[in-house]
């Protein structure tokens, strides 16, 4: 049994993770490896996950076109290939594989092995599939249900459609008034840091970071909406 806590990340948009039912449910989220083993976060900046994989078993080579993977051993050894290196993992130890990097792993020994990773950011399709010489093969979009999230079929996909399309439109404007913003600020910057003056390059380079944060924000709306858009095509 588990209780449901909804995560407001942006825009009054709910996230659900899941809490065991023996922790207090008025307080935040506490995962446990020993029992969450799925997807307990997900959202376009990161995916998180607590992996357990059987003796012997082994994952598809595969790459991220955009996303860094961080992989945690929990329990049991592995032995991971990520672009063409290969390297034994125990409890405790650590190892990531870059945006593009292809990579894979296998259990070793007679034991399960129980790992926590992260893939950031998170934007579909998340996997390309590589061949064993780390060719590239045809993305791979995945139901949502694959990532443990629930699709809102209530939403049609022409209504997605018309979220991308305004997402990308407000992306646009954010970012051409960002140019505006960094071009003028960029040279009060440089001009104030010549002449010593530390208030006016402090006032500058606040001005430059909040036109940068909105288009962030955006820019992860975007991709929020396009996973919820993508693999629907696919459920």
């Amino acid at each position: 049994m588990h209780f449901l806590i909804y995560l407001d990340i942006f825009q009054g948009k709910c996230y659900v993770c899941h809490k065991s039912a023996w922790r207090n449910a008025m307080g935040f989220p506490v995962y446990d490896y020993r029992t969450d083993i799925r997807n307990v976060l997900v959202t376009p900046q990161i995916r998180s996950r607590f992996l357990r994989m059987e003796p012997g078993q082994s994952a598809q080579r595969h790459s991220h076109d955009l996303g860094h993977e961080i992989f945690l051993i929990l329990e049991g050894r592995v032995e991971f290939e990520i672009d063409g290196e290969t390297e034994e993992l125990g409890p405790g130890q650590m190892c990531i594989a870059l945006a593009d990097q292809p990579h894979t792993v296998r259990v070793l020994g007679n034991e399960p092995m129980t790992m926590y990773l992260s893939v950031t950011p998170h934007i579909h399709p998340t996997h390309t599939p590589r061949t064993e010489d780390g060719e590239r093969l045809p993305h791979n979009f995945v139901p949502a249900r694959a990532y443990d999230v629930e699709p809102n079929m209530q939403v049609s996909v022409s209504e997605l459609v018309a979220r991308q399309i305004h997402a990308s439109q407000l992306l646009e404007e954010l970012t051409q008034a960002c140019t505006a913003v960094q071009q003028e600020m960029g040279d009060q910057l440089k001009a104030a840091l010549a002449e010593g003056d530390m208030d006016t390059a402090t006032a500058a380079r606040k001005a430059m970071w909040e036109a940068i944060y909105p288009v962030y924000k955006t820019l992860a709306e975007l991709g929020d909406v396009w996973n919820t858009l993508a693999p629907r095509v696919t459920d």
